[in-house]
């Protein structure tokens, strides 16, 4: 099973649905990726709490006048299949309106972040 694909679909999923929160099981990577969406305003927060035994990421959702701001995601780089770019060869998502996380030798960051920091990376996911 592929984490970060299922928590961003959970995030997409529960957007639609209009939760106030979503539950996902806790990793570093995913605490990492929940804090660059945070950065953008994808999500409101991001809180680590133990629910019974084990950790879980809290997320509260953001909508922008009723609507969901979460669209649609694009899964890119796979467990099967890693897809890696260059800092030239990364480009804005839906014409601005959209991001593009990847990991880069320095952290987790989105396509506007790695431009600016001049580094390429593995391309995680898109976000719309």
């Amino acid at each position: 099973m592929d984490q970060i694909a299922n928590m961003i679909n959970m995030i997409k999923n529960a957007n639609r649905a209009e939760h106030e929160v979503v539950v996902v099981p806790y990793s570093k990577i995913k605490h990492a990726i929940a804090d660059c969406l945070v950065r953008e305003g994808y999500i409101k927060a991001a809180t680590k709490k133990m629910k019974k035994t084990f950790p879980v990421l809290e997320l509260g959702l953001t909508y922008v006048d009723g609507a969901p701001k979460v669209t649609g995601v694009d899964r890119i780089s796979k467990s099967s299949c890693r897809i890696y770019s260059s800092v030239k060869d990364i480009r804005p998502v839906r014409h601005g309106h959209g991001i593009m996380v990847l990991t880069t030798p320095k952290g987790i960051l989105t396509d506007k972040q790695a431009r600016k920091e001049m580094v390429g990376g593995e391309v995680l996911f898109k976000m719309w």
